[in-house]
């Protein structure tokens, strides 16, 4: 068998993640090594065979794949990572790039947008849709208020504004419905907005501002 990138798989859902080292093994110049479920998993792998590339999940259990993402970076900066997540695209870029991420994927892409992603990482590029390069300003890329939020507080903002209940937040960031609750109050605060529909309404309008 011919050697490629070595490239770990992180993904606690076993049907996504066995599709993805799939889709990956038929890459030239990929080398799958590993697949397992949750962070301290992959800490354990990236350090013991060191993979060219990881394709994370954004959401993982325990610890978040950002952090997990800030962890590979900081003892290995060199490795290649490739966010992999069901949510809103939006909000993670500017904070896998300040990570160093090399790439980041919605789950429901195409396998030619996935292959097409890996093989620009192999050739030292990478991808971003139209709509957020469009957008870009150099410089202060997307610099509007509601990026003073982090990512998760970007997630839960708009799976406000798609109408999911605090049981549906909780359930998607692992937590309670009471902490979903003091997690919007704190958001609400950071957007200056007194209400619930004042805070939709300024989140609503910088997210479309250009």
């Amino acid at each position: 068998m011919s050697k490629g990138m070595k490239t770990l798989v992180v993904d606690d859902h076993p049907l996504v993640a066995n599709a993805t080292k799939a889709l990956l093994d038929s890459i030239d110049g990929i080398e799958v090594i590993g697949v397992v479920g949750n962070g301290q998993q992959c800490m354990e792998l990236v350090s013991l065979h060191q993979p060219g590339l990881v394709f994370l999940d954004y959401h993982l259990p325990v610890t978040s794949g950002m952090e997990v993402a800030a962890q590979i970076k900081h003892s290995y900066p060199d490795t290649h990572i490739v966010i992999f997540t069901g949510v809103d695209l939006t909000g993670i870029y500017l904070k896998s790039i300040e990570l160093g991420v090399s790439g980041v994927l919605s789950k429901e892409s195409s396998e030619r947008t996935i292959k097409n992603m890996v093989n620009c990482i192999l050739d030292g590029y990478t991808m971003l849709p139209l709509s957020f390069y469009r957008n870009i300003q150099f410089g202060g890329a997307y610099a509007r208020e509601d990026y003073a939020l982090n990512e998760e507080e970007l997630l839960m903002m708009n799976m406000v504004v798609k109408g999911a209940t605090y049981e549906q937040i909780a359930d998607r960031i692992h937590t309670s419905k009471r902490t979903v609750d003091n997690y919007l109050r704190k958001i609400y605060e950071k957007l200056g907005a007194k209400s619930k529909a004042e805070a939709l309404e300024k989140f609503i309008k910088h997210q479309h501002y250009s």
